[in-house]
């Protein structure tokens, strides 16, 4: 399906770039340092697919829609992670599903820095158009922006802190 929306946004790491694994970060991550990564954070967990990736659950309030996102792993390197959620979406109009990408990646600055990039696309489904039909929503575009604004405040706010978090853990050596 191809691309409604997306947004993109970086962060300085202050940490050598070998001391991070952002796929490592992503699949150990708890449930208390997620909701310290934005307001919006509800909470996070881990489970493994039957086909033996692992996913992060992550469960986020924005602009009044419940997301509950089911990520499997489908890229898996230490400076790049990338994982794939047809998500759960509760809003006013109803429960539906949206499909998001969210992938992270590292890239060198110095010997002692790197810069985070923090990437989500959300694609529409079958079911979310049938639920705006259903609704008598036909302007697209007004929901695209809206989304967009949304997307873009909520990762703004949530990248830094991500930044932090994975410097914290780089700098610990726990990846090593």
């Amino acid at each position: 399906m191809e691309s409604f929306t997306e947004s993109t946004a970086t962060a300085i790491i202050n940490a050598p770039m070998e001391t991070i694994n952002l796929t490592e970060w992503l699949f150990t991550l708890q449930d208390k340092e997620y909701q310290e990564c934005s307001a919006s954070h509800i909470a996070a967990g881990n489970s493994v697919a039957e086909d033996g990736r692992r996913i992060s659950i992550n469960v986020e309030q924005i602009a009044g829609n419940l997301l509950i996102q089911h990520y499997v792993e489908y890229i898996s390197e230490r400076d790049h992670c990338a994982v794939n959620s047809v998500s759960d979406s509760l809003s006013p109009l109803g429960r539906t599903t949206l499909i998001i990408k969210w992938e992270l990646k590292v890239r060198k600055r110095s010997d002692s820095s790197c810069e985070l990039s923090n990437h989500v696309v959300i694609s529409l489904t079958e079911h979310f158009l049938q639920l705006l039909k259903e609704a008598g929503i036909s302007d697209l575009e007004s929901i695209r922006i809206g989304m967009k604004n949304n997307l873009e405040t909520h990762n703004k706010e949530e990248t830094p802190l991500f930044a932090v978090n994975i410097e914290k853990k780089a700098l610990s050596g726990i990846w090593s």
